[in-house]
C-alpha cells in the first residue's frame, strides 16, 4: 500500500470518533502531567534544604504509587470505551478487504499518535505547572520561595517508562479484541445489547449484609489504634457492597418502575427506563465506579484537609509544653525524690545558662508499663508483646502509674487516698468501672474518675491509649513490676518529665533543648543518677517538620483527589456518550410515532435523575458512616477537634455536590447532542 496509508487512516478516525479520543486523550496528558508533577516534587533538591521537606518528599513518594496503579486501571478502563465504539469501523475495514493484520497496523498507528499528543503535551504541562506546584507547596511549608525553573530528569525518564508501559499494554489489548472477534461481532459490536436480566436477589443480600457490617465496624470501634486495620478492611468491604448493591438494585429499580404502569408509560419515562434495563450490568457497575471514587475524594480531603488546618491543635497536643524533657531512669531507686530533686537542679541550670528565664515548671514522676485491660485489671504477660505486631487485642493499653505527691504539686490540690485508692484518668479510652487491680497483684478501689490531667510527650506520641494510674504509695505499688519480662527485657520504664514553657525565640528555645540533650547525655556516659536515655524537644524546633508531614499530607489529597475527580468525570461523560450511541436507535424509532425534542429532553432528564444522582447519595452516605472511624484515626495524630471535622467535611460535600452537578448538565448535554441527531420521519 502507498506510504503514509496506515497512519492518515489511524488520524482520520481519531478525527471522526473526536467525540470519544479528545477526552481521552486529554486524560492520558493529565496523568502523565500529574505523575510528572508528583514524581518531580518527590525528587528535586528544593525540599532537601527545608525543614518539613524530607517528611513531605515521603508522602509524594508514595502518591507517584498511588498514580502509577490509578493510571494503568483508569486507562485500560477508558480505553474500553473506546474500543467498543470502533469495533464496529473496524468490522466495516475488514469486510472492505483489510484483513486482520492491517487493522492492527491502524490501531498500531492511532496508538502512536495518541502516545505522542499525549507525552509530549503531557510532559511540557509537566513541565510547566511543576512549578507551580513548587511554589504552592513551599507556601504550604512557609519556606522561602524560589523563582527558578527547572526539571528532573529522573522523573521525565520514570514517567516516560510507566506511561509507554501503559500504552504498549493497551494496544496490546486493542489487538487482541480485534484477532479474536470475527467480522460480523465486529460490525454489530454496538448493537449488542445485553439481555434484560433478572433482579439477583442474591448479590443484593449480600451487598446489604456486607454493606451494614462495614457500617457497623465503622461506628462500632472505639479504640483509634484498632481503627487503622479495620479501616481498610471496611474499605474493602464498602467497595464490594457497593458494586453488589448497584448491579443488583439498578436491575430491580427497573423492574418496579416498569411494573408502575403510571409511570413507565409516558414519553419522558418509557424510553429511559426501557433502555436502561437492557444494560443494567454496566450501568450498575459503572455508577458503583463513580460512587467509589466520589467517596474516596470526600473521605480524602476531609480527612487530609482537617489534619492540616487542624495541626496547631495537635502541636500543642504532641508537645504540650514548649521545651520538654523526657528522661528514662534504670530503676524504681532512680526515682526518688533526692534523685529527682538533683536531676531537677541539673535541668534548671542548663535552662539559666541557655538564657531561658525560669516559669512555673510542669514536673512528675511516672512507671510506665503496657498491659491488657480485662475489664478493671491490667495483665501484664508474653501476650502483651504480640497485641503491637498483631493489632489483635482493642483492650491494649499503656499504664502510667503516678505518685499522689506529684500529683498534688502538679495540678496545685491537695487530695488524699487511702492505701488501697487510686484516681484513673483515661487518654483516648474509656473507664467505667469501680476498681482497679494489677492480675496477681492488689485490689483498687478507684476514688475518682479524673476530667483533666496534664498529658507528657509519650502519651500524645504513643498510638496505644493510656491510662494515668495516681496512686498513693508509688514505689510500694511498682516494685513488684520490676519482675515482670517482655522478651528479656524489663516491661516497666521508669520515668521523669520535666516541662516548661517559655516566650523565647524559637533558635533559644532549640539551643536549650540541645544543651539539655548534651547534658543527659554526660550523665549517661558517666553512669550517675540513674539516667538511661534523655530525650528533650522543643516544639517551635519542630513546627516546621510538623507542618511538612501535614502540609504534605493535604498536599497529596488535593492531587489525588484531582485524579479521581477526572476519573469520575470521565466514566461519567463516557458512560453517556456510550449510551447515546446505543439509544440512538431507539429515538429515532420514537420519534417516527411522533416524540418531540421536548420529549426527548424531558426523557433525558427522567433517565438522569433516576440514576444519575444515586452515586452521589451513596457516596455521602458512605462518607456519614465512616465519619467515627475518620474521626478515631485523627485521634492518633493528636487532632480532637470535632467541630472542625464536621465543618471540613461539610464543605468538601457541598464542593463536590457542585462540581457533581455541574458534570450532570455537561454530560447530558452530549447525550442529548447524540440522540437529538436521530433522523426524522
Amino acid at each position: 500500500m502507498k506510504k503514509g496509508f496506515y497512519p492518515k487512516i489511524a488520524m482520520t478516525g481519531i478525527r471522526q470518533n473526536r467525540r470519544l479520543y479528545v477526552p481521552y486523550i486529554l486524560t492520558c496528558m493529565g496523568m502523565v502531567m500529574m505523575y510528572y508533577i508528583v514524581s518531580f516534587l518527590a525528587t528535586t533538591d528544593v525540599f532537601s534544604y527545608m525543614r518539613g521537606g524530607s517528611q513531605v518528599q515521603a508522602m509524594l513518594g508514595f502518591g507517584t504509587f498511588v498514580i502509577a496503579v490509578f493510571s494503568v486501571i483508569f486507562l485500560f478502563y477508558t480505553n474500553s470505551f473506546l474500543m467498543r465504539r470502533r469495533k464496529k469501523e473496524f468490522g466495516l475495514y475488514n469486510i472492505l478487504g483489510m484483513d486482520k493484520r492491517n487493522i492492527g497496523k491502524v490501531l498500531f498507528w492511532e496508538n502512536v499518535i495518541v502516545v505522542a499528543i499525549a507525552l509530549i503535551l503531557g510532559l511540557a504541562l509537566g513541565v510547566l505547572f511543576s512549578k507551580l506546584a513548587e511554589l504552592a507547596l513551599i507556601n504550604m511549608l512557609k519556606g522561602n520561595i524560589n523563582y527558578q525553573m527547572h526539571f528532573e530528569m529522573e522523573s521525565l525518564i520514570k514517567t516516560l517508562v510507566l506511561f509507554l508501559g501503559i500504552f504498549v499494554l493497551i494496544f496490546l489489548g486493542g489487538l487482541r479484541q480485534v484477532h479474536t472477534a470475527n467480522p460480523v461481532d465486529l460490525l454489530h459490536s454496538e448493537n449488542l445489547g445485553e439481555k434484560p436480566p433478572k433482579a439477583n436477589w442474591l448479590f443484593g443480600t449480600a451487598g446489604i449484609i456486607i454493606l451494614a457490617a462495614a457500617y457497623y465496624i465503622a461506628v462500632s470501634i472505639k479504640e483509634p489504634m484498632s481503627a487503622i486495620i479495620w479501616f481498610f478492611i471496611a474499605v474493602i468491604m464498602v467497595i464490594i457492597a457497593t458494586y453488589l448493591i448497584f448491579i443488583a438494585g439498578s436491575v430491580l429499580l427497573c423492574k418496579i418502575l416498569q411494573k408502575k404502569k403510571k409511570y413507565y408509560y409516558k414519553a419522558n419515562h418509557f424510553v429511559s427506563v426501557s433502555s436502561m434495563s437492557y444494560r443494567m450490568k454496566r450501568n450498575g457497575a459503572g455508577l458503583a465506579s463513580i460512587c467509589i471514587l466520589g467517596t474516596m475524594v470526600l473521605v480524602m480531603i476531609t480527612g487530609s484537609a482537617c489534619l492540616y488546618f487542624g495541626a496547631e491543635d495537635s502541636l500543642s497536643s504532641r508537645y504540650p509544653r514548649d521545651i520538654s524533657a523526657n528522661i528514662t531512669l534504670e530503676s524504681s531507686e532512680a526515682v526518688r525524690d533526692e534523685n529527682i530533686d538533683v536531676l531537677k537542679e541539673k535541668t534548671e541550670e542548663v535552662l539559666m545558662q541557655s538564657g531561658i528565664e525560669k516559669t512555673e515548671p510542669v514536673y512528675y514522676r511516672k512507671a510506665m508499663i503496657y498491659g491488657l485491660m480485662n475489664e478493671e485489671t491490667a495483665r501484664f504477660d508474653a501476650e502483651v508483646p504480640e497485641a503491637f505486631t498483631q493489632v489483635k487485642y482493642d483492650n491494649l493499653r499503656m499504664i502510667n502509674f503516678i505518685p499522689l505527691s506529684d500529683y498534688n504539686k502538679l495540678m496545685g490540690t491537695d487530695i488524699h487516698l487511702g492505701s488501697n485508692q487510686v484516681m484513673i484518668y483515661p487518654v483516648r479510652c474509656d473507664y467505667d468501672s469501680d476498681t482497679f487491680s494489677v492480675e496477681k497483684g492488689k485490689e483498687f478501689e478507684v476514688a475518682k474518675v479524673l476530667d483533666e490531667f496534664t498529658e507528657d510527650c509519650d502519651t500524645a506520641m504513643d498510638m496505644v491509649p493510656s491510662i494515668v494510674v495516681v496512686v498513693r504509695d508509688f514505689e510500694d505499688t511498682v516494685k513488684p513490676l520490676e519482675d515482670i519480662e517482655y522478651e528479656g527485657q524489663s516491661a516497666v520504664t521508669f520515668k521523669w518529665y520535666y516541662g516548661i514553657d517559655t516566650d523565647q525565640s524559637a533558635q533559644k528555645e532549640a539551643a536549650a533543648a540541645n544543651q539539655l540533650r548534651d547534658m543527659y547525655k554526660e550523665l549517661i556516659s558517666k553512669g550517675s543518677n540513674g539516667v538511661l536515655i534523655g530525650r528533650c524537644e522543643s516544639l517551635e524546633a519542630n513546627r516546621d517538620d510538623f507542618y511538612g508531614t501535614y502540609g504534605g499530607i493535604f498536599f497529596l489529597g488535593i492531587l489525588l483527589s484531582i485524579v479521581f475527580i477526572a476519573g469520575a468525570a470521565l466514566i461519567i461523560y463516557y458512560k453517556q456518550i456510550s449510551e447515546g450511541y446505543e439509544d440512538k436507535s431507539r429515538f429515532e424509532i420514537m420519534q417516527k410515532v411522533g416524540m418531540t425534542k421536548k420529549n426527548i429532553r424531558k426523557s433525558i432528564n427522567s433517565q438522569m435523575l433516576t440514576v444519575f444522582f444515586m452515586p452521589l447519595l451513596a457516596a455521602v452516605i458512605h462518607l456519614c458512616f465512616a465519619f467515627p472511624l475518620i474521626y478515631r484515626l485523627l485521634m492518633l495524630f493528636n487532632l480532637r477537634n470535632l467541630p472542625l471535622l464536621i465543618f471540613v467535611a461539610a464543605v468538601s460535600v457541598t464542593v463536590f455536590a457542585v462540581f457533581y452537578v455541574l458534570v450532570y448538565r455537561i454530560t447530558s448535554n452530549s447525550y442529548y447532542k447524540i440522540v437529538s441527531e436521530a433522523k426524522r420521519y
